[in-house]
């Protein structure tokens, strides 16, 4: 009994524990979606007001805004398609290792430029921008030479990929087109002269269709080809037909005698 009860209590801690581990598991998994969401939406909006000030303000400002929104936007395409492709294409991990190098370059200026942004002395900021606009300019046009590149490969891989396929439905297509038929009829349809046609005027007792001109096979008995036999009037009549079950054709199977046990 005391057993029993130390196995239940057991299976009740194994229990609690696995919960709790499960509401933690689901606590973290939330608190990373909520926090996606959130940074997400904190981009947009920056993201949103740097395109409003590039094009509603002019001057110092405005410049800063669009060094802001074109680095951002540049460096953020630039993730999303190494990151897509490194999931493929194992190559691109040294570029994704020198993308996190360029990335740290890339945040330091954007807050370079955000402390400018508040910054009041104006002719300071002016004489700033010069040495903003060739750092930006650096570190886009890297980030753009990552990207196309692994767009590039990516596409060169799947242009490879489809021609290969295309080779070997070719050969496919190529391979069902040339079946063989049996009881050689492929032979009489490339020699019309002597295939089934003529061999049927030769087939005085097999089981082709009797040549044109020639007698059928029971005319010499008072019968014709349709299957009627010539009375005292002349007119055909109907005469038995034979039991199919007595007639072979050379795909079946030989019948087996059936026991009298």
């Amino acid at each position: 009994m005391e057993a029993l009860i130390t196995i239940l209590a057991l299976l009740f801690v194994a229990f609690v524990a696995l919960g709790v581990y499960a509401t933690v598991k689901v606590a973290k998994a939330a608190k990373r979606g909520v926090d996606r969401t959130i940074d997400h939406a904190r981009r947009t909006v920056e993201d949103t007001t740097l395109r409003a000030k590039s094009f509603g303000q002019t001057g110092v400002a405005g410049e800063l805004a669009q060094l802001r929104l074109a680095l951002r936007t540049s460096m953020r395409a630039t993730q999303e398609a190494l990151h897509a492709g490194a999931a493929e294409d194992a190559s691109l991990r040294e570029s994704l290792d020198l993308f996190h190098r360029l990335s740290a370059h890339g945040r330091e200026l954007d807050e370079d430029i955000k402390r400018l942004e508040r910054e009041p002395d104006r002719a300071h900021v002016a004489s700033q921008l010069p040495d903003l606009r060739h750092r930006t300019q650096q570190i886009t046009h890297s980030a753009d030479a990552l990207r196309f590149a692994a767009r590039d490969r990516a596409r060169r891989f799947a242009e490879d990929d489809l021609s290969s396929l295309s080779a070997q439905i070719d050969m496919e297509a190529g391979a069902l087109r040339h079946w063989t038929r049996a009881d050689g009829v492929d032979e009489a349809l490339e020699n019309p002269g002597h295939g089934v046609g003529g061999a049927a005027g030769q087939a005085g007792s097999g089981q082709g269709w009797p040549a044109a001109g020639a007698p059928a096979a029971g005319a010499e008995h008072g019968q014709t080809w349709s299957g009627a036999e010539a009375g005292p009037s002349g007119r055909p009549q109907a005469i038995n037909a034979p039991d199919p079950r007595g007639t072979t054709y050379p795909w079946e199977k030989s019948t087996r005698p059936e026991t009298t046990s």
